[in-house]
C-alpha cells in the first residue's frame, strides 16, 4: 500500500490508488514517501442513515471497515515527515477524500496541503508539488450535499419498498430517473403499431457502368407507397418508360473533425464501436490515467483525467499535436489556426478533454505494453485527439435526378478529394459510391426494378451509449455518475442486458410504477437536472449546501409520509405458484424473484428450505431436460444457461433465452445478434435450426416459422 524510501523523507504524498503511487514515485524520487489510501478511507456507515436531519443535516463519518490499518499507517507516516501533500483525483469526490484525510491526519502533522494534476506526467506532478493549496471547501460541500441528498432519498424510500414490496430493493435519485427513461421507452415499443411501406430501386447503366437509383418523387411530390397493390401499380406504369437524366448537381462538401473526448462521448464510442459497457470503459481509462508499465520507461500515465465535460486542451498539448501532424503528414493537413471547440451548456470545465499525455506515443508503439482492451481505448482517445486538430475532409457529392414519365428517381455518389482528418485512421472505411459520367439529357438503360417491403420500426431500446447520451443532454448526473448508475440498475435486477440493449425487468417496471405514482417530482427529468445545477452552484459558492438540503427535504418528507400510507401492500405479488412439485415435501413450488432473477422455492420455508433454478424451457439437445440459468464458480465467468441433466447432457450457451418455445420443435428459443443481420431468435436444436428476425417475431405468430415474405428463415 505504500512505498517508503527514507525514514527522513521530508514529504508524504497520498494518492488514491497503489498504481498511481507507483507512477508518481518515478517522478518524485526517494525524497518523498508515496502512499495510497486505496480509495475512500472515511465515509458514512452503510447500516443506517447517519444524517442528523434536525442538526442541519450533519453527516456522521466513520472509518470504513477494513481501512483502519491503512489509516493508522498513514498517521504514522504523517508524523514522521515535515509536510503532507494530498494528491487525490481532481474532482469533487477527490477533494472530499482529501478533506477526510486532512482531518484524520491533522493531529500528527499541521502542514497538510492539497495538490492536483490533470495528467500523471513528470512536468504535471512536479508543477503540482511546487504549487500546493488549501482544501477547497466549496468542492467538498458540493460533494457532501450530493452524498447527503442521495443518502436521504435512498434511506427513506428503500425501507418503504422493503416493507410494501420486497426486501432488498433500492431507489436512488439519479438511478430512478434512468430507470424511468428505460421503462418509458419499453412502453413505447410495446404500444408501437408498425406501418407497411415499400421502396423501389432501379438498376441502371450508362456506357457499361451500372448504378442504382431510388424512386423519390411522383408528379414533383414525395411519394410514399403503402401496399403491394400500390407498388404493383407503379411498376405497371413504369413499363416501357424511357429514363432520362433531368439534372446533375455537383457540390463540394467539407466535413470538420470533432472535439477531443469528454467522458460521455468516450463511453458512447466505446459502447458503439467496441461493445464495452460504460463501467468497463471507465475502468480501462482509469488504468491508462494512473499508469502503465512501459518498456524502458517504467510506470507511465498515458492519458489525462478521464472524468471531464470539457473540450479544452492545454496549449502545450496543442503545440505538440501540431508538430506531430506536420511531421507525419504535411502542411495541407494542418489548419492555419488551431481548432477550438465550445463546451456544452452547463459544463463545469474543471479539467481538460481526455487526450494522450504524449501524442508521440502512438497506439502502435505501445501495443506490446498494453492489453488488447487497453490498446483499443487508447487508440480511440489518441486518434480522436490528433484528428481534432487537423483540416477538414473534402468530398465531391453528386446528385442525379432521372425522369421516367411522371416519376423521378434519384442517385447519389461521392468521392473523396482530400482525406483531411480522416487520414489519421488508416482503417477508415467510410461509405463511398461513384457514378458514371452523366449529363442532362442522357438516356440510361434499365436493367431491372427491385421493390422492397418494409415496416416502420419502434424506437430502439436504450443501450449504454444512447442512455449516457440522453443523461448528458438532459443534464442528469455528471461524468463520474453515468457508469455507476447503469451498473446499479443491472446489479439490482431492475434492467437486464439483451446483447447491448438495456431491458427493464418485471421488478424494474414495478419499482418504476411506484416511483412514478408516489414520488413524481423525484423522477422528473427537469427536477433532477435542476438539482444537478444546484450542486454546481454550491461548488461555485453561489448556494449554501445546508440551505439547499432544507429546501429539498421539507416537500420530500411530505411525499414520504403520504407514500407510507398510500402504497398498497404488494408482498408476494411477484410470487407465482407452479405445477412443479417439491421433491422434499410434496408442496407445489413457487416462482420467486431473488437478487439475481427468478428461482423456484418451496412455500414450506423455513421447515423446507428446498430451492433450485427456474426451468426456462425444453433443452435444445436432450429429450427430458430443461434449460436453467447458472453462474460459474465464484461468479468469475459470468452467467450462462445449461441443461438440468448436466453432465449427462452437455448443453451450454451464453446466448440469452427468449422466454418462448420454438414453433417448429417446441424447444426453448434464444436471442442471438448476428453480424450484419441484427438480432434474431434462433433454435439451438441442431435438427431444427429455426431462425427468425426478432422484429418479425413481434407480429402475430402463425406457427409456421415464416417471415413477412412467407419464406422460412433457416440456417444453411
Amino acid at each position: 500500500m505504500s512505498k517508503k524510501n527514507s525514514s527522513k523523507a521530508g514529504t508524504l504524498v497520498i494518492v488514491e490508488s497503489p498504481s498511481k503511487a507507483k507512477t508518481i514515485h518515478k517522478y518524485l524520487g526517494d525524497d518523498y514517501i508515496i502512499s495510497s489510501s486505496v480509495g475512500h478511507i472515511i465515509d458514512l456507515p452503510k447500516s443506517r442513515l447517519a444524517i442528523d436531519i434536525g442538526n442541519d443535516f450533519k453527516p456522521e463519518y466513520i472509518t470504513i471497515r477494513g481501512k483502519a490499518k491503512i489509516l493508522n499507517e498513514l498517521k504514522k507516516q504523517a508524523g514522521s515527515v515535515n509536510r503532507v501533500l494530498l494528491a487525490t483525483d481532481p474532482d469533487r469526490e477527490g477533494e472530499a477524500i482529501s478533506w477526510h484525510l486532512s482531518n484524520a491526519l491533522s493531529e500528527k502533522n499541521s502542514d497538510i496541503k492539497r495538490i492536483e494534476f490533470n495528467e500523471i506526467t513528470e512536468h504535471a506532478v512536479k508543477e503540482a508539488v511546487s504549487h500546493p493549496r488549501e482544501i477547497n471547501m466549496d468542492l467538498v460541500n458540493a460533494q457532501q450535499a450530493r452524498r447527503v441528498l442521495d443518502r436521504i432519498v435512498g434511506y427513506h424510500i428503500s425501507p418503504i419498498l422493503w416493507k410494501k414490496v420486497k426486501k432488498g430493493l433500492s431507489a436512488g435519485r439519479v438511478q430512478s430517473v434512468a430507470l424511468k427513461v428505460i421503462c418509458d421507452r419499453e412502453r413505447e415499443i410495446d404500444n408501437f403499431i408498425p406501418d407497411e411501406y415499400w421502396t423501389l430501386d432501379a438498376e441502371l447503366a450508362r456506357k457499361g457502368k451500372t448504378f442504382r437509383a431510388q424512386l423519390a418523387l411522383f408528379r414533383n411530390e414525395k411519394i410514399r407507397i403503402r401496399s403491394k397493390a400500390e407498388i404493383d401499380a407503379v411498376l405497371e406504369n413504369l413499363k416501357g418508360k424511357t429514363m432520362t437524366v433531368k439534372d446533375v448537381k455537383v457540390q463540394e462538401r467539407r466535413r470538420r473533425p470533432v472535439a477531443p473526448y469528454i467522458t460521455s462521448k468516450l463511453q458512447q464510442d466505446a459502447a458503439n464501436g467496441l461493445g464495452f459497457t460504460s463501467q468497463k470503459t471507465m475502468i480501462i481509462a482509469q488504468q491508462l490515467y494512473e499508469g502503465i508499465d512501459i518498456t524502458g520507461e517504467g510506470p507511465t500515465g498515458l492519458i489525462t483525467y478521464m472524468r471531464t465535460d470539457s473540450t479544452r486542451v492545454a496549449d502545450s498539448a496543442i503545440l505538440a499535436v501540431r508538430k506531430y501532424i506536420l511531421d507525419e503528414f504535411n502542411n495541407d493537413y494542418l489548419p492555419e489556426t488551431i481548432n477550438i471547440y465550445s463546451n456544452k451548456k452547463g459544463a463545469q470545465d474543471a479539467h481538460e478533454a481526455i487526450r494522450p499525455t504524449d501524442v508521440f506515443r502512438t497506439p502502435d508503439s505501445l501495443k506490446g505494453d498494453l492489453t488488447r482492451d487497453q490498446y483499443k481505448v487508447y487508440d480511440l482517445i489518441w486518434k480522436r485527439f490528433v484528428a481534432s486538430q487537423m483540416t477538414p475532409e473534402v468530398s465531391e457529392v453528386t446528385t442525379v435526378n432521372i425522369e421516367a414519365g411522371e416519376y423521378l428517381f434519384r442517385a447519389n455518389g461521392s468521392r473523396v478529394l482530400f482525406k483531411g482528418f480522416t487520414a489519421v485512421d488508416k482503417t477508415d472505411k467510410s461509405d463511398r459510391s461513384s457514378l458514371p459520367h452523366l449529363a442532362v439529357g442522357d438516356e440510361v438503360q434499365v436493367h431491372g426494378f427491385f421493390p422492397e417491403q418494409h415496416f416502420t420500426t419502434p424506437p430502439p431500446r436504450y443501450n449504454d451509449a444512447s442512455l449516457v447520451k440522453f443523461l448528458e443532454e438532459s443534464g442528469i448526473g455528471r461524468p463520474s455518475t453515468y457508469a455507476p448508475t447503469i451498473n446499479t440498475l443491472v446489479k439490482r435486477y431492475y434492467v437486464t442486458r439483451s446483447g447491448k440493449q438495456l431491458v427493464p425487468t418485471i421488478l424494474g417496471k414495478l419499482v418504476n410504477d411506484i416511483m412514478g405514482k408516489h414520488f413524481t417530482s423525484l423522477v422528473s427529468i427537469d427536477f433532477t437536472a435542476n438539482m444537478e445545477d444546484r450542486l454546481d452552484h454550491i461548488e461555485d459558492a453561489k448556494t449554501d449546501w445546508k440551505k439547499m438540503l432544507h429546501e429539498f427535504y421539507a416537500p420530500f418528507k411530505v411525499s414520504i409520509d403520504q407514500a407510507e400510507h398510500n402504497i398498497e401492500e404488494m408482498k408476494g405479488i411477484l410470487d407465482v405458484e407452479t405445477d412443479i412439485i417439491c421433491e422434499q415435501c410434496g408442496r407445489k413450488m413457487v416462482k420467486k424473484l431473488g437478487k439475481f432473477g427468478f428461482f423456484l422455492a418451496c412455500p414450506g420455508f423455513p421447515e423446507c428450505r428446498n430451492s433450485k433454478p427456474l426451468p426456462l424451457g425444453k433443452c435444445p439437445r436432450c429429450e427430458n431436460g430443461d434449460v436453467v440459468k447458472r453462474s460459474s464458480k465464484k461468479g468469475r465467468g459470468g452467467t450462462f444457461y445449461a441443461c438440468t441433466n448436466y453432465p449427462t447432457c452437455e448443453f451450454f450457451t451464453r446466448d440469452n433465452p427468449a422466454e418462448k418455445a420454438c414453433p417448429r420443435c417446441g424447444r426453448l428459443l434464444f436471442k442471438k445478434i448476428i453480424r450484419h443481420k441484427g438480432e434474431k431468435l434462433i433454435c439451438l436444436n441442431e435438427s431444427c435450426n429455426y431462425q427468425v428476425d426478432l422484429l418479425d417475431e413481434t407480429q402475430p405468430a402463425n406457427g409456421s416459422g415464416q417471415n413477412a415474405n412467407g419464406t422460412e428463415q433457416q440456417e444453411a
